[in-house]
């Protein structure tokens, strides 16, 4: 009997990556999005079209209102998204609390559905400025997770599995590739359009480009003229 798991999926590369590792293991797979105000719904768009292609038990999206606070060029249109390139730092782009809600929400979702696995899709190499993607993070969460629920308390371990956490965006591209991910069908720029095509200039947008540059794959990525 395949053992139920959480994956949070935004619908970018990563997280669809993530998923595809899950069911490879052996997960019977339940998705997580979220609708938190970002810039636009193309990569909620993507998320159901990986959750089709790749296969999940249910896929559900949920609704929380961050972006009514700001502080992120993610969730305030009064801040411009970066295009002059990766620079060292916290970049303006990452959303305060955002990683600890989202797992928060998948840990309630997991304990109810009598699961003691939670993955989720964050890296530290290609993208080390955000500090909810650091492995000291993921550890924090999980001791914290196994100290806050009934299962946890009642010897049921729970595990944050963080995949990719250690890997390049071009070792992560490779993975997925040979576990069949289709990257045409996912979203990863700050600024996509309704369609879903690429600004090509954001941060985002250049560590995927030169992700799949170094692992010497195609770049399916529709890219706005």
């Amino acid at each position: 009997m395949m053992k139920p798991a959480v994956v949070l999926l935004s619908g970018g590369l990563d997280s669809a990556t993530c998923l595809a590792i899950a069911r490879s293991q052996g997960f019977d797979c339940y998705c997580l999005s979220f609708d938190y105000g970002q810039r636009h719904n193309a990569e909620l768009k993507a998320a159901e079209r990986v959750v089709q292609a790749l296969g999940a038990r249910e896929h559900r999206v949920v609704n929380f209102g961050i972006a009514q606070f700001g502080g992120s060029a993610l969730t305030d249109t009064s801040i411009a998204v970066p295009t002059g390139g990766v620079q060292p730092g916290i970049p303006v782009t990452y959303v305060p609390a955002r990683n600890t809600i989202m797992l928060s929400l998948a840990l309630a979702w997991a304990e109810v559905l009598g699961s003691d696995d939670i993955f989720v899709g964050v890296n530290a190499v290609d993208y080390s400025g955000y500090p909810d993607c650091r492995p000291e993070y993921i550890a924090a969460f999980e001791k914290m997770a196994n100290l806050a629920t009934k299962s946890g308390v009642e010897g049921h371990r729970l595990a944050i599995h963080a995949p990719l956490i250690d890997l390049s965006k071009a070792e992560i591209i490779r993975m997925g590739s040979a576990l069949g991910v289709d990257y045409g069908l996912t979203v990863s720029c700050y600024q996509a359009d309704q369609e879903g095509r690429a600004c090509g200039a954001c941060d985002s947008c250049r560590l995927r480009a030169e992700g799949f540059a170094a692992a010497g794959v195609p770049d399916p990525t529709p890219y706005r003229a």
